[in-house]
């Protein structure tokens, strides 16, 4: 593993990244994860980067860990929740602690790969306001992505492309890498595992063109820790629907 590449002060000629992490009974995996993007070299292409991690009531020792990764790296910031709320009150949190110009979301559970920053941030550097990360380029059936996981998925991503006029193909990726002053400025409200269909929902009444790169992704099962279940796509569902016709 390469020597963590973020240096002590930030250059005005660079943009800053805020690498937004929020974190529920990750204790397995949290401190792998923050090794892996501290070690990503964003400066190469312009970004010094924060990490900003977000413990939404853990109760495992994922706060301990990620604390005790924070100690001697100035750049991460460690917030927490005294209750779990949701993993989309973890990113408002996060959100509003964030001082780069662009914020991306970050999974702690190892099943997206830092080693595809690079083309996330290519995409901004060329003018995008808005990128997401697609598992559906990459490969048409992710690794490890069960069945009903793939249908919930394929079915949210055309629901969001029908209802908002969009054009992608993966609604529901965690990859999602906006310019922060937008993503404070659609006013985020939800909780849960609601991020992904609120933020498509907005930025599609918002008319802001999403541009998508491949991603790697090594999707993990539920007795590895994965959290989301099938009633989360319903929400997801009525999210889409409901934000359309609330405008």
């Amino acid at each position: 593993m390469a020597a963590d590449s973020t240096p002590s002060s930030f250059s005005q000629e660079r943009l800053r990244l805020s690498i937004l992490i929020p974190v529920f009974d990750e204790e397995t995996t949290v401190e792998e994860l923050l090794n892996r993007v501290g070690a990503a070299n964003t400066e190469a292409l312009g970004f010094e980067k924060e990490i900003i991690v977000c413990d939404d009531g853990s109760k495992d020792d994922t706060l301990q860990r990620a604390q005790a990764a924070a100690a001697c790296r100035p750049w991460i910031q460690v917030l927490a929740h005294s209750v779990n709320r949701g993993k989309s009150a973890a990113i408002r949190t996060a959100l509003a602690a964030a001082s780069g110009d662009y914020c991306l979301i970050q999974d702690a559970d190892l099943e997206y790969d830092v080693g595809d920053y690079p083309a996330l941030l290519s995409a901004v550097k060329a003018g995008a306001d808005a990128v997401y990360g697609s598992r559906f380029l990459h490969r048409k059936y992710p690794t490890g992505m069960k069945l009903r996981n793939y249908v919930a998925n394929r079915l949210l991503t055309l629901v969001a492309n029908w209802l908002y006029g969009i054009s992608i193909t993966d609604e529901a990726t965690c990859f999602k890498l906006i310019k922060t002053d937008l993503l404070r400025d659609l006013s985020l409200e939800c909780d849960g595992f609601d991020f992904c269909p609120e933020v498509s929902a907005k930025l599609g009444l918002r008319r802001v063109r999403i541009v998508e790169v491949p991603v790697h992704y090594a999707a993990r099962a539920v007795h590895h820790g994965k959290k989301v279940r099938w009633t989360d796509g319903v929400r997801a569902l009525r999210i889409l629907v409901r934000y359309r016709w609330r405008a």
